[in-house]
């Protein structure tokens, strides 16, 4: 049962696709208060697990912190960051009493859960301007499966998406993308996707493409075709000032602009240097924008990923003159000193400074609404843009699309990647827990850049990091600039990179059926073990092992220099692993605790009680895939669905697409 509570004069989000009426009578759970903007308290029991918040630090349980859903350009994933990227305001209190709430409310809103009293959860934000829905069911589990069929279908990728992927920031011409699929085709590891970071483009201008390092950018894209690699170009937030550049006139022309309160459209610096953000709340706006991604669709390009849309501000032309007056000020001090530490932590703060969200406003419906009022829906609209235009230009068929920044709403536009992580062990547990509270939201197609984007990493982490990213619906190598180049290639040893990412393309068949399922009874890819064994107190409380879909338990070992890891079982399963010769061990583990090797160059999984998976034999690309021979893995006399279609279209409900299989 889902119910609504509204305050005050709430902004439509958009976030629901069904819609719930308001109820009477007061708050059915906590206290609620309007004296300060809105304060909801509730007094947890001792043994109460707090789920959700999507994208969010620290465990799946998110008791004992405090978050605060503000989309941020944060590359220092370290636990004390209260926000990150995506804004989900929703979570769910499992135990004695179990319930969910979604707080619809499109600015920054804090969720205080056992940090200043252990036992007080306390939701707060500025303004008594929100929605508040209620769930109620018999689990946390079933809480989860109402709320997702209340916000809409999950986005759907097409199969190639869940092949393999190689990034980095530096590609930069046609040379740099031909190594890379040299460096994977002529060592025989499958690859489907190379990504084009911002190098590709002229000038940091998007929808662009730099015409000295791509003089014939189409024949290009046809050449990776032809070697069945499809190129993924990044487009970011914020579009260059430059005279000629027909994407700023039209924007500039029309008034698709974000604009300051006196009607001037907003400057911000971002990779090009000073550039205007779309208004993408603005419906016209938003149509306008997701149309440019025409330009190079038309050009042979089937897939994007979204960047930079919290909207992250290097800094605006008004903070920059703040910081050159500021700067004056210190050098000037009267007692003859420089107080470095000050000064590094104002200028520091000039980058995404909330002072410059406050500059600049959309025209929603012919309304000016301030950008820190809704803040958390930039990214959301950047991505729906790009949804909406692909279903005007080709309605039938599916577009990669993923995004860096989100809100409730826009997992049904695009995917998202966890962002910038860096090359830590630590990030391997991060990107672990992370999974099943972002399906909760909605988010199905997910990862992390495996390897670590920031920071120098190392082939052990690579590999271990890999073995999860088998399983993660969006499985992409990605590297920043200046670090160690980390392509599979580039390590000694290549065949143990070989098998990993084979292991990936032979559960392809399996992971693409469980993601669909998912996708269309509004359930969840990932799941915490609790939602599976909700009476095994054990399983409840562990956090670094997952079940996947409905036949499969991961447990991915996250430590350096560790030569397997223990697990528990909460049933007898068989514990599978594909070894670096290409063949499979099974071994039947009973219900306990368990120690098990696990190579680096292997990949592990744990089959349920009377279940078996498909596997297929490896390819080079998803395409290639035979799905005629599957080979059965688990237990004898246990049988499987199948889901398979062409993976290019949107014809999803057809019967035809299920096929039964036993072992």
């Amino acid at each position: 049962m889902i119910r609504k509570y509204r305050y005050g004069t709430p902004f439509d989000t958009e976030a629901l696709t069904k819609s719930i009426d308001s109820a009477n009578g007061e708050f059915p759970y906590g206290k609620v208060s309007l004296d300060n903007g809105f304060d909801f308290t509730y007094i947890m029991d001792e043994d109460d697990i707090v789920y959700g918040l999507g994208e969010a630090n620290r465990g799946i349980n998110k008791r004992g912190y405090c978050y605060i859903s503000n989309c941020t350009d944060e590359p220092n994933h370290t636990e004390d960051k209260r926000s990150l990227y995506g804004a989900h305001n929703f979570i769910i209190i499992s135990g004695k009493t179990t319930f969910g709430l979604f707080f619809d409310y499109p600015s920054a809103i804090t969720f205080d859960i056992g940090y200043t009293r252990m036992d007080t959860l306390k939701v707060s934000c500025g303004a008594a301007d929100l929605d508040v829905y209620v769930l109620e069911g018999e689990s946390a589990y079933d809480i989860v499966k109402q709320f997702r069929h209340v916000i809409g279908r999950s986005y759907i990728p097409p199969k190639f998406a869940f092949g393999f992927g190689q990034s980095r920031w530096g590609y930069t011409t046609m040379e740099d993308f031909r190594k890379v699929a040299a460096g994977y085709r002529e060592n025989h590891i499958p690859l489907d996707m190379i990504y084009m970071d911002i190098d590709y483009m002229d000038a940091y201008k998007d929808f662009t493409v730099n015409p000295e390092n791509f003089p014939d950018f189409p024949a290009f894209v046809k050449e990776m075709k032809e070697q069945d690699l499809y190129l993924i170009p990044i487009i970011d937030a914020g579009v260059k000032v430059e005279k000629g550049y027909d994407v700023y006139e039209e924007g500039v022309e029309n008034r698709y602009f974000c604009q300051r309160e006196d009607g001037s459209d907003f400057v911000a610096a971002v990779w090009p240097g000073d550039t205007h953000f779309p208004d993408v709340l603005n419906q016209d706006a938003r149509r306008w924008f997701g149309d440019k991604y025409r330009i190079l669709i038309d050009q042979g390009i089937e897939g994007f990923w979204n960047d930079m849309n919290e909207p992250a501000i290097f800094y605006s032309s008004e903070g920059l003159a703040e910081a050159k007056k500021l700067a004056g000020e210190f050098a000037q001090d009267q007692d003859g000193r420089i107080h470095v530490w000050e000064m590094q932590g104002k200028l520091n703060g000039i980058a995404n400074n909330s002072e410059d969200y406050c500059r600049f406003y959309h025209n929603v419906n012919g309304e000016k609404i301030r950008h820190d009022k809704v803040h958390n829906l930039f990214g959301y609209n950047m991505t729906r843009a790009a949804g909406e235009a692909f279903r005007r230009i080709d309605p039938q068929k599916r577009f990669l699309m993923f995004s860096r920044s989100s809100y409730i709403g826009m997992h049904r536009y695009g995917g998202i990647w966890m962002g910038d992580n860096k090359s830590w062990w630590s990030h391997i547990l991060l990107n672990l827990k992370m999974l099943p509270s972002l399906n909760m939201c909605g988010f199905l197609y997910t990862g992390a850049d495996l390897g670590g984007f920031g920071a120098d990493t190392t082939r052990d982490l690579v590999l271990r990091h890999m073995a999860l990213g088998v399983f993660t619906p969006l499985m992409r190598n990605h590297a920043a600039l200046g670090t160690r180049e980390q392509e599979c290639y580039q390590f000694e040893d290549i065949e143990d990179f070989r098998n990993v990412v084979n292991v990936r393309y032979r559960l392809v068949p399996y992971l693409y059926s469980e993601y669909m399922k998912a996708a269309l009874n509004d359930d969840m890819y990932f799941k915490p073990l609790g939602f599976v064994y909700p009476d095994d107190k054990m399983a409840v409380r562990i956090e670094d092992q997952l079940i996947l879909g409905n036949e499969i338990m991961i447990a991915p070992v996250y430590q350096q220099n560790a030569r397997g890891r223990y697990v528990y079982l909460p049933e007898e399963m068989k514990f599978v692993k594909f070894l670096a010769d290409g063949t499979i061990s099974e071994e039947v583990l009973q219900k306990g605790v368990h120690y098990v090797d696990i190579a680096l160059n292997e990949v592990p999984l744990f089959i349920r009680n009377h279940k078996c998976i498909p596997v297929a034999e490896a390819a080079q690309c998803v395409k290639d895939i035979d799905t005629a021979k599957l080979q059965l893995l688990g237990y004898d006399g246990s049988s499987y669905l199948l889901y398979e279609d062409d993976g290019i279209h949107k014809e999803y409900e057809n019967p035809e697409n299920y096929r039964k299989l036993t072992k």
